[in-house]
């Protein structure tokens, strides 16, 4: 096992009233299955300390724990239990909130088989997708895989070819190496940027930069998350990028 990096912000051992509710029936929750961006959010949860809610299949009981540490080559993460406390034989759902959303998955689990002497600690893989439900004003896409989704444009005289990773009717979501993101600041306006959303599809935008922050990804190392809002959009653009967005979700669900 890995040992967790030390973090003197780390929130401490949760207590029940930290309990996050399941995700409730009837919402519409995006899932995420490409195992860099499951890596990245079970990774921040463990840098957090944040409460994760395991839900017993067979229990009708909450049990507290929080993510200890996550592999950074393999995929494979170490929960951490409150003292004393125990999961029960069988599946179980686990839930916690990442940043705004919600966040939750299933693992199986016929036996939760804890580290030689320490019950408290319990390794386990990645679960094969996340549900995650968003509290933007609107929802996102993420970009599917095998397709190269890009934003182009010019700073300063420099041009700049960043990579999506998500989009919506809202904005959209850019990553980049740390040595790409110079001069790309919050509050930054972006002019006329080329954003190619499929082999199909090309959006001339005006952006607005409203997040910016750098984060571990965990196949591809330290990386900028850079977050912007569409600014100006005419009704003709939002039309095409609403009928663009169905089209994708369409193809998700087959």
């Amino acid at each position: 096992m890995n040992d967790p990096i030390p973090n003197d912000f780390r929130k401490g051992p949760p207590a029940l009233q930290d309990a996050v509710e399941p995700i409730a029936a009837g919402s519409k929750p995006h899932e995420i299955t490409d195992v860099d961006d499951i890596g990245d959010s079970l990774t921040v949860l463990a840098e957090n300390g944040d409460a994760v809610s395991v839900y017993p299949a067979m229990s009708t009981e909450v049990v507290m724990a929080r993510i200890l540490s996550v592999s950074p080559d393999q995929p494979h993460f170490v929960l951490e239990l409150n003292e004393g406390e125990t999961i029960p034989p069988g599946g179980a759902t686990f839930v916690a909130w990442l940043r705004s959303a919600k966040i939750q998955f299933t693992l199986p689990g016929p036996a939760w088989n804890s580290l030689p002497e320490q019950p408290h600690l319990i390794p386990l893989e990645f679960p094969e997708r996340c549900q995650v439900l968003n509290r933007r004003a609107t929802a996102r896409l993420e970009t599917p895989l095998g397709v190269y989704f890009t934003a182009s444009f010019v700073l300063n005289g420099k041009p700049y070819e960043l990579q999506l990773y998500d989009f919506s009717q809202g904005g959209v979501g850019m990553r980049c190496a740390p040595r790409d993101s110079q001069g790309l600041h919050v509050g930054r306006k972006l002019q006329r940027v080329r954003l190619e959303l499929g082999p199909d599809a090309v959006i001339i935008a005006d952006l607005e930069i409203r997040l910016s922050r750098t984060y571990r990804s965990f196949l591809l190392g330290e990386q900028v998350q850079i977050g912007c809002q569409f600014l100006n959009m005419s009704a003709t653009m939002q039309d095409d990028l609403a009928k663009l967005i169905d089209k994708m979700n369409s193809r998700q669900k087959r």
